[in-house]
């Protein structure tokens, strides 16, 4: 028996071959993955990394799939999804949150606001998972995820070692960290302040109908693309004037409502985006000498 055999026979109920990562994007895009594994829990992700030691598959973590574009011809080697053991929300105490890495951003939010722990309402407008949330420092409404960090728990992809990581070994920038790409975190701990779930809701829906009002809906994008510079202008605003928010390739196009937000309107490839993207970006720095910088990532062949 091979050792790929071996992986797949050992870990037969969490990882699958040749599988379909279309699903797990919200571009809805994307070939296969050679192998997925999704992990039940800290143990069966370290054992699993020990052994892949052995097969030598490069390896791909995958959150929610809400910033991510996964090229045509998938990802080759391991992608790792954490599995729904690791979407638990647990109270440490009466403002402190620990959530697993793939605990989704806006179930958070809710669960802060049924504790009654105000400052967690800008992640109601935040799609994704708190891993990628913290990864990315991702925050709207001049909120972001530094602010009501604690502490992040890790496993180390070469070594397999478990470590916390406090907020204050963190680098944190616009929308990035100085993480490790070696590291895979596993769960986060937060903390708010107290607040009433009346007031908390109220802050809730005011930030999401402010989005609703600003952003598109029920499509399939992941965010916004580029990064905002730091200027006075928006990039959506850089897009405009300078024609491309009507661009389109294949069936990629740029939303009417915020030219930063870019969609697969049904049958568009990865490919087609990534085309869009680079065209938008080529037609910027040509004409004003911006070099615009992705927020979105994209992965695969």
């Amino acid at each position: 028996m091979s050792s790929n055999q071996e992986l797949l026979q050992k870990f037969k109920n969490n990882i699958s071959n040749n599988t379909k990562l279309s699903n797990y994007s919200w571009f809805n895009l994307g070939g296969p993955a050679e192998y997925l594994f999704k992990p039940e829990n800290n143990n069966q992700l370290k054992e699993f990394l020990k052994d892949n030691k052995i097969n030598k598959h490069k390896i791909t973590i995958l959150g929610a799939g809400s910033n991510t574009l996964i090229r045509d011809n998938g990802i080759k080697g391991v992608v790792i999804k954490l599995g729904a053991n690791f979407s638990q929300i647990n109270l440490i105490d009466k403002n402190t949150i620990v959530a697993g890495a793939a605990a989704l951003d806006r179930k958070i939010s809710n669960f802060a606001k049924d504790n009654g722990i105000g400052n967690f309402e800008f992640l109601s407008c935040i799609p994704g998972s708190i891993g990628g949330a913290v990864i990315m420092n991702s925050g709207c409404y001049n909120n972001d995820i530094s602010k009501i960090l604690i502490s992040i728990s890790t496993i180390n992809i070469n070594s397999c070692e478990e470590k916390e990581i406090m907020r204050e070994e963190i680098q944190f920038f616009y929308r990035d960290t100085n993480l490790s790409k070696d590291l895979i975190i596993t769960s986060v701990k937060l903390k708010g302040n107290t607040d009433s779930p009346e007031n908390i809701q109220k802050k809730q829906k005011n930030l999401i109908e402010k989005k609703k009002l600003s952003q598109p809906s029920q499509v399939k994008t992941c965010g916004s693309t580029f990064k905002n510079l730091n200027s006075e202008k928006k990039v959506w605003q850089l897009i405009k004037e300078n024609g491309c928010h009507n661009f389109k390739v294949g069936d990629a196009i740029i939303s009417e409502k915020h030219c930063n937000f870019f969609i697969n309107n049904g049958k568009a490839k990865a490919s087609d985006i990534e085309k869009l993207i680079n065209k938008v970006k080529k037609t910027i720095i040509d004409k004003t000498g911006i070099n615009l910088e992705l927020e979105i990532k994209i992965i695969g062949e």
